[in-house]
């Protein structure tokens, strides 16, 4: 898997559209960061790290609300093809309808709201609703 920030976000939202209440995806130290970061925002219910048949992995547990789950849409801005970087007084116009974007910044990952409020910018990963 060459971008498992991708490959994170896009099994995220395939779980949550098949209404899974957890899911297992490869060990990676930037997708434990997102995780958290979402987890902290309520779009996750837990975030951690496991071993199957000797291989690290990450157990993510979905937050559903009321039998919907709480990721309803994840859209990729930044790929290794294209990546998108953004200054903080960019962000808020990058973000358009979305509930939250999430940047990875000289802070590590953050969301949009804590990047304006820092006022540090970075490349824009995905939005999610």
């Amino acid at each position: 898997m060459n971008y498992t920030i991708g490959d994170f976000v896009i099994r995220l939202k395939n779980a949550a559209l098949a209404r899974k209440k957890e899911l297992y995806v490869p060990f990676s130290k930037i997708q434990k960061e997102i995780g958290k970061v979402l987890v902290k925002e309520g779009f996750l219910e837990d975030i951690k790290e496991d071993e199957i048949e000797g291989k690290k992995t990450l157990y993510v547990k979905l937050r559903y609300q009321r039998r919907r789950p709480a990721v309803t849409d994840i859209a990729i801005i930044s790929k290794p093809s294209l990546r998108v970087y953004v200054g903080s007084d960019e962000i808020a116009r990058k973000q358009g309808k979305a509930k939250t974007v999430i940047l990875s910044t000289n802070s590590g990952i953050i969301t949009g709201k804590e990047a304006i409020k820092k006022k540090v910018g970075g490349e824009l990963l995905f939005k999610i609703w």
